[in-house]
């Protein structure tokens, strides 16, 4: 059965958002990686859209609802609150503009501030294809996502350059995490049960004391 088959059972469902200023290119990288599409004529998205992506790691079968919010200010109220229970996160600028490279400080403050404190970051400066016209340069990336302790890569969604890739690195990295949380729960489990069954045993006696005798009766369990 195909990967991106929607009908087959997954084993996890991940929720991952994508976000950045306006215009440097989530639509049309959501619109890749669900569809396999490129639109040059993308409008700006209003409020949230969202879409799914099947990714097999290992043996366990991976769905991710990716969600693209709005860039502007004027929404920034309205989707923050899509941050909630979000595992991962595509943080998007366009090499091209470098003010949505300066803006990135802002929305990494946001995303921590309303995501969850282990939520996985790749850094994506998109629109690699138009480097004639670059204003952010590699190294810039780099040196952003190296202090900031997140991954970093370049794209093109126009050219489809690195966007699998770009989603597989968060998809597997929230997978290890998971994984890592899920073991870790199962030890404590397993510790809890084995030192409820190799409890001590207690002996309890209680003597009845008559005119005539004493005896005395033991319970144990």
């Amino acid at each position: 059965m195909a990967v991106n088959s929607f009908d087959e059972e997954c084993d996890y469902l991940f929720k991952a958002v994508l976000i950045g200023d306006s215009a440097v290119g989530k639509s049309n990288i959501l619109s890749r990686l669900s569809k396999n599409e490129f639109h040059l004529d993308s409008k700006p998205t209003i409020g949230v859209e969202f879409a799914y992506k099947n990714i097999r790691v290992g043996d366990k079968l991976i769905k991710a609802q990716i969600w693209d919010t709005a860039g502007q200010e004027r929404f920034r109220a309205i989707t923050s609150s899509y941050y909630r229970g979000a595992l991962g996160a595509l943080l998007v600028y366009d090499i091209t503009r470098r003010a949505t490279f300066e803006n990135l400080k802002k929305w990494l403050y946001e995303v921590r501030e309303f995501g969850s404190s282990d939520m996985v970051i790749i850094l994506v400066g998109n629109k690699s294809d138009l480097s004639n016209s670059r204003e952010v340069n590699v190294e810039d990336g780099q040196s952003l996502a190296q202090l900031e302790e997140i991954a970093f890569m370049e794209i093109s969604a126009k050219e489809n350059l690195n966007v699998e890739e770009a989603f597989h690195q968060m998809v597997r990295r929230i997978h290890e995490i998971n994984s890592k949380k899920d073991l870790e729960m199962k030890k404590t489990n397993d510790e809890r049960a084995g030192s409820i069954l190799q409890g001590t045993k207690e002996i309890i006696c209680i003597d009845e004391v008559s005119a005539s005798t004493k005896t005395s009766h033991c319970c144990s369990y």
